[in-house]
């Protein structure tokens, strides 16, 4: 055996590490879901993001547009990789209707300018470590989101889902802070969306599910109400085989009852056929949800009783007799105080401005000069009238009273 026989050194190298390639080959989101639950998952990501995405515009005062999911797979050892600057992230768990965690991971910067745009600002914050008060709008951002995306599942999926209060974290990989609140998942699925708001972010934000969570959700999705059915068929079908033996074995009894000593009862007219109610034979013990329902019940006209059936009369509301109140009642409903508020007019500020508020801020109200100013009785508006002087007090002048239909529309 010469030389040639053996293998060199360096292909022995490239044989181990073509192997060792092999072995360590990345993961695919085919080898976890398959094509049809891939595009369920983002359909159902799709639905639920895009209401979140009206949740958050309303409190931002801006467009937003979360569009564009693509659904992959991420290991715990790609984090670094995936994360290597810090990330917000916010974390809920679903209470009712399922039960897994769902996680948010959104970039810093722009958890920085929906924290500006929340407090006022415009959008255009410093490059700083998100304080207490960032962290809580973007908690409270996070919270109307996934509010209104469980709103939607609960749409999609024809039953009532309620999440958690949302956690929120930084998620720093130097510092491994914010790793424990994740998924303890070696793999998770991941849905990526698009995130623009306005001309300020155009973004990505993460989704990241478990995969039993994942699968749970699609199978519920696709074939969740099957069951549900199945299920109310087999139930019917039960309650309709155990009527059966119930009708059947009526009609034996019947026919042996006559076998039985009859009790002695009065004698009737020869005319009566039928016998009286307390002669009839007693049936056998049965549940009471066994009993057949369309048995007619002789309660009214009992054969040897005379039963006189008359109308119910009942009295006239009309009559004069309502017309008569006892006013010593009525007096004692006098003596009951109520809160009378006279309101000049009202506004709304953001709380960047009540904090700039001193001494000689002016707030300008919703109401004109000399316009008529509101009279409420115990928080309900019953009239109108003009602010007047009184003995250096001030009073108020009645100028109209609220008609009985506007007070009506004011409680509702």
């Amino acid at each position: 055996m010469t030389s040639k026989d053996y293998l060199s050194q360096e292909e022995i190298d490239a044989l181990l590490k073509q192997a060792g390639g092999q072995e360590t080959s990345e993961p695919s989101v085919d080898d976890y879901l398959t094509a049809l639950e891939q595009d369920a998952l983002g359909e159902i990501g799709n639905i639920t993001f895009g209401s979140a995405a009206t949740a958050l515009s309303t409190l931002l005062s801006k467009k937003v547009d979360i569009t564009t999911p693509k659904v992959s797979i991420i290991t715990r050892s790609q984090f670094e990789t995936e994360f290597p600057k810090p990330h917000v992230t916010v974390h809920v768990t679903y209470v009712d209707g399922f039960e897994g965690i769902n996680s948010l991971v959104i970039k810093t910067r722009d958890a920085q300018v929906i924290a500006d745009l929340m407090l006022g600002g415009e959008g255009n914050p410093a490059d700083e470590e998100l304080n207490e008060i960032h962290i809580s709008a973007v908690q409270e951002a996070m919270n109307q989101m996934m509010g209104s995306s469980a709103t939607s599942m609960s749409t999609i999926f024809n039953r009532f889902v309620n999440i958690s209060p949302p956690g929120i974290d930084i998620l720093n990989m130097e510092s491994g802070d914010g790793v424990a609140s994740l998924p303890p998942d070696e793999t998770l699925i991941k849905i990526s969306f698009r995130l623009t708001i306005g001309d300020l972010i155009d973004s990505t934000i993460m989704q990241l599910l478990p995969v039993h969570f994942a699968k749970e959700m699609v199978n519920n999705l696709i074939g969740g109400s099957a069951p549900e059915n199945n299920q109310a068929e087999a139930q019917t079908a039960a309650a309709t085989a155990a009527a059966e033996p119930v009708q059947q074995q009526q009609p034996q009894a019947q026919q042996q009852a006559p076998q039985q000593p009859p009790m002695q009862a009065p004698q009737q007219p020869q005319a009566m056929p039928q016998q009286p109610y307390y002669e009839q034979p007693m049936m056998p013990q049965q549940p009471y949800y066994e009993q057949p329902m369309h048995q007619p019940q002789h309660y009214g006209a009992m054969p040897g009783r005379n039963v006189n059936v008359q109308p119910v009369q009942f009295s006239n509301l009309q009559s004069p007799a309502f017309d008569h109140i006892d006013e010593n009642n009525l007096n004692l409903l006098m003596d009951i105080p109520l809160k009378v508020t006279v309101e000049l007019g009202r506004t709304q500020k953001q709380i960047k401005d009540i904090l700039e508020l001193s001494q000689g801020s002016i707030i300008e109200l919703d109401k004109l000069a000399g316009e008529p100013v509101d009279i409420l009785v115990n928080n309900k508006l019953i009239a109108k009238g003009e602010v007047v002087v009184i003995d250096e007090n001030f009073g108020v002048r009645v100028t109209d009273i609220v008609s009985q239909w506007d007070r009506i529309q004011k409680l509702q």
